[in-house]
């Protein structure tokens, strides 16, 4: 059998750089907070995990929700 003379040639493994891992800093992401009700409980939650206190007030799980995602607003 003849040799593909058409083929690219193919650099040798150690020239191609590794992939990066995972465990370098990431770039912050926004948060990004809803409410739920839950009986007569409202909470509120993030995109990043953070879950308010229930409350029987929808305001005040917003006020909760608006208070995480800017931590400066009194």
């Amino acid at each position: 059998m003849e040799p593909h003379i058409d083929a690219t040639p193919v650099p040798p493994l150690d020239a191609v750089p590794l992939p990066r891992s995972q465990s370098q800093p990431q770039p912050p992401t926004a948060h990004t907070t809803s409410t739920a009700d839950r009986g007569s409980f409202c909470l509120a939650a993030c995109s990043c995990g953070w879950k308010g206190p229930a409350r029987r007030s929808r305001d005040l799980a917003r006020k909760d929700a608006a208070g995480h995602e800017n931590p400066d607003m009194p």
